[in-house]
């Protein structure tokens, strides 16, 4: 049964009565049962409406009951999580248990705010501690640099007074004593500056000559080649001497056509059985020396005949001057030089330097300067061909105007020789300042070839002759007593008087005589001067 029906029931009236309690006057009875139920529908509806709408208020208030009950819920929630809180109740305990207790979680979170909590109030205590330190410690520091900036203007004002002081009894300015003690300290540096480097010069020189006498001994130890050397004079051997006669021929005819066409002078003294050949030019001597060997065998002594067996004797020593260049080539390794070059190069195997075959000397000097560039760790290529070329000059020096190095420089530049070989070749007699290695190799090759034992050796009259101009040099300063040249003029004592020269004079004498020694003379090796004072006391006991 429904809520209207319930209700119209109700209001049913009571049996045996005749008409309706409930009509409105003007009503009719046969109308109102109708009426009344219209009326009974629409009160339904609206009771249903009110209903619905109580329920839709009650949900909304229990909707916002628990909204505003949520906090209050967790609050309570946590309060009986954390140790001494509130508990539950024996029976909310045994009724649900698991509904109440919070989640495993949410004391996890708890605790760990817990620890975090307790970390940062230690932190603060302890930022409160060093705070106190730290401005404990700055009221120290203040305090200290007060006192060392009151110190500081106490020194201050000392020094002061202590440079007014000292001004005062030096009777100097500070910059005036600033200026006298550097002088003082920069003179006494120099001086000590200079001592250093002379005993660094003293032990370099020292070093650097026992290390060059150790190279040189080792090269020429190292060196074979002949001691003996070809004469300057050439003497032709005659069977007998009935050849010179023929020689010289009918009123001089043969001998002035051989000088004529040969160029060579021909001597004829009274040695038994031989005559001299005399020549500037030696390979021209060579030809002249061919052809009278050539005219002695034949027997035909006569001008034609002359020069027959002169144009075959050019042809010979032309020949044996190109073997004798390409044998020196071939000797030391050089095998790309130029073919005039080479020519050259045979043409000074007849020619010689103070005894020297000059020829043996380029070979000898080209094997000493590539064992001193092997000893310095040196390429020995280049040494060797500067050594053998130096001295190439002296085959054109009669030919063409100069000394042999600069001739034979510009005659090594025209057949294509590098710059390092000709500026070697140039400089070998220190005309050019040498600036290369292989230049400094080249003369010290040269030095040792011709200064070794048995390299050289000079004429009896020029030996006579350098040894008179030695004394003659040494007697020409005053106080100067006697002179002795001795070791072939390798070394000269020069006695002085005493009371003319004293110590000092005496050192300042043997150097200025070995200067113009050096000046005025050409001679091989090295002069020694040594100037003797002696002084001698006598008395006679009676």
């Amino acid at each position: 049964m429904t809520p209207g029906r319930r209700a119209r029931q109700g209001r049913r009236p009571p049996t045996g009565s005749c008409a309706p309690t409930d009509l409105v006057p003007g009503q009719t009875s046969t109308g109102g049962f109708a009426e009344v139920a219209v009326g009974e529908g629409s009160a339904a509806l609206m009771w249903s409406l009110v209903q619905v709408a109580l329920l839709l208020v009650g949900l909304a208030v229990l909707v916002l009951l628990g909204a505003l009950l949520r906090p209050a819920w967790s609050w309570w929630a946590t309060a009986r999580a954390r140790p001494g809180g509130p508990s539950a109740s024996a029976a909310d305990t045994a009724g649900g248990a698991a509904a109440t207790s919070p989640p495993e979680e949410l004391r996890a979170r708890s605790d760990d705010l817990e620890r975090r909590e307790r970390r940062l109030a230690e932190r603060e205590s302890r930022l409160d501690v060093a705070e106190r330190e730290l401005e404990i410690r700055s009221r120290t520091i203040s305090a200290t640099q007060e006192a060392l900036t009151a110190r500081q203007a106490a020194l201050a004002d000392l020094e002061t007074e202590r440079r007014l002081v000292l001004e005062r009894a030096a009777r100097l300015t500070a910059d005036q004593a600033r200026a006298q003690l550097v002088s003082s300290i920069e003179n006494e540096a120099k001086r000590e500056a200079a001592l250093t480097v002379r005993e660094l010069e003293r032990q370099a020189r020292a070093e650097g000559d026992r290390r060059a006498r150790a190279i040189i001994t080792t090269v020429v130890q190292r060196l074979a080649t002949e001691q003996t050397t070809d004469s300057v004079v050439t003497t032709l051997q005659l069977p007998s001497d009935e050849l010179k006669g023929r020689i010289i021929g009918r009123d001089g005819r043969n001998i002035r056509a051989f000088e004529q066409i040969t160029g060579v002078n021909v001597i004829v003294d009274e040695t038994p059985e031989s005559v001299m050949l005399s020549c500037f030019d030696p390979v021209r001597r060579e030809v002249g020396r061919m052809t009278l060997e050539h005219l002695v065998l034949d027997g035909r002594i006569h001008p034609r005949r002359i020069e027959e067996l002169y144009a075959r004797s050019l042809g010979e020593v032309e020949q044996t001057c190109l073997r004798a260049g390409e044998e020196a080539v071939a000797e030391t390794g050089l095998t790309d030089l130029h073919p005039e070059l080479v020519r050259l190069l045979g043409t000074l195997r007849f020619r010689t330097s103070y005894g020297q075959n000059v020829l043996r000397h380029l070979v000898e000097s080209a094997s000493i300067a590539a064992l001193l560039a092997a000893e310095l760790g040196l390429d020995p290529a280049l040494p060797k061909r500067c050594g053998l070329l130096h001295d190439i000059g002296k085959a054109l020096t009669h030919q063409a105007e100069g000394s042999h190095a600069l001739v034979g420089a510009e005659l090594a530049r025209s057949h294509g020789e590098s710059a390092e070989v000709v500026h070697a070749i140039e400089a070998h007699h220190d005309e050019v300042e040498p600036r290369t290695v292989e230049a400094v190799l080249t003369q010290a090759a040269d030095a040792i070839s011709g200064g070794r034992p048995g390299a050289r050796r000079e004429s009896l009259a020029a030996y006579v002759q350098r040894l008179e101009r030695l004394e003659e040099i040494a007697r020409s300063y005053p106080g100067v007593d006697t002179v002795h040249a001795m070791r072939s003029g390798r070394d000269v004592r020069v006695m002085v008087v005493p009371a003319e020269v004293d110590d000092l004079q005496a050192q300042v004498l043997a150097r200025d005589i070995a200067k113009r020694v050096e000046a005025e003379l050409t001679y091989p090796g090295q002069i020694r001067v040594t100037v003797i004072r002696e002084t001698r006391a006598t008395e006679t006991a009676l």
